[in-house]
C-alpha cells in the first residue's frame, strides 16, 4: 500500500516528461493517489501529450493561475473528477527575457511584476482558490531555488523566490488552522524546459559539479520528486512553512 492511497492530488507545471512535476505525478499514481493536472493555452497540448505517458493517463484541466475565471472555476473542474483534495504541487515559475542574464539593474517594473505575479503571488493564488478543495486538511507543495544567495544570471527570477518562500510562511500561517500544510522543496538545477531558458544555465550545472556533497545529477528529476510526494504524504504531519532543500547539500557549503 503506497504512502498516497486514497488521496486526491493536483499538479501544476508538468510540460514534458524532464519536469519535475511529472515525476510527481508519476510517483504520486505509483504510491496510490488519484491524480490531476492542470495546463492552459498554448502548452496544454505539451501537458496532455506527457499526461499520455504516465501510469495511467490523468485529466488534464483548464487553469491559468493569473487568470482570476480560472481561479474561480477551479473548484467545478476539479470536482468534475474527485470529489475534493488532499495534496496540491505548485510547480510554475515564469520571468520575461529582460529580468534573467545578467540585467537586474536595468529590468522595467512591468517585467518584474510578471515574475513575481507567475512565481510568487501564483502560490497564495493558488492555495486560495484550493482551500475549499482541501476539506480534510492537507498538503500544498511548492517547487522552490535557493534564494538566501544572489546567483548567476538569475536576477529578478531569484527574487521572486525569495518571495514565494515568504509568501509559503504566511500562508503557513493562515492555512494552518485548517489543517493545511504549505512546504517548499528547493531543489538544485534540473535540465527541464524551464531551466533551459535560462541564461547561462551552464553556470548552475558547474556550481554543483563542484560543490554538491552528495554530487547532482541534473538530468534526474526524481530526488525533488520524491520529496515533494513524501511531504503530501502523512508522514509529515506536523510540518509546515519549511524548505525541504534537495540539492545535494550545496545549499549547506561555503563559496
Amino acid at each position: 500500500m503506497g504512502i498516497l492511497q486514497g488521496k486526491r492530488i493536483l499538479v501544476t507545471g508538468v510540460l514534458t516528461d524532464q519536469s519535475i512535476a511529472f515525476h510527481v505525478a508519476r510517483l504520486a499514481q505509483e504510491q496510490g493517489a488519484d491524480v490531476i493536472l492542470t495546463s492552459f493555452g498554448r502548452v496544454m497540448s505539451l501537458t496532455t501529450r506527457s499526461a499520455g505517458r504516465l501510469p495511467s493517463t490523468p485529466p488534464v484541466i483548464q487553469l491559468d493561475v493569473t487568470n482570476d475565471d480560472d481561479l474561480l472555476a477551479l473548484q467545478g473542474r476539479v470536482r468534475e473528477h474527485v470529489d475534493g483534495l488532499d495534496g496540491v504541487l505548485h510547480s510554475i515559475g515564469f520571468a520575461p527575457e529582460t529580468a534573467l542574464g545578467g540585467k537586474f539593474l536595468s529590468t522595467p517594473w512591468a517585467d518584474v511584476s510578471t515574475a513575481l505575479h507567475v512565481s510568487a503571488f501564483s502560490l497564495k493564488s493558488l492555495s486560495v482558490a484550493a482551500e475549499p478543495l482541501l476539506d480534510r486538511g492537507g498538503s500544498i507543495v511548492g517547487l522552490d531555488f535557493d534564494a538566501a544567495v544572489a546567483w548567476p544570471k538569475y536576477d529578478w527570477m531569484g527574487v521572486a523566490k525569495a518571495a514565494l518562500e515568504s509568501t509559503s510562511r504566511y500562508l503557513a500561517r493562515d492555512l494552518g488552522p485548517q489543517g493545511i500544510r504549505v512546504n517548499l522543496v528547493s531543489a538544485g538545477p534540473i535540465r527541464t524546459m524551464a531551466a533551459k531558458s535560462i541564461p547561462g544555465f551552464e553556470e548552475f550545472e558547474g556550481i554543483w559539479s563542484t560543490r554538491a556533497p552528495l554530487t547532482w545529477d541534473v538530468n534526474d528529476p526524481e530526488p525533488a520528486a520524491r520529496a515533494c510526494v513524501a511531504l503530501m504524504s502523512d508522514w509529515f504531519p506536523a510540518t509546515t512553512g519549511e524548505i525541504v532543500h534537495v540539492d545535494g547539500g550545496v545549499h549547506s557549503q561555503g563559496g
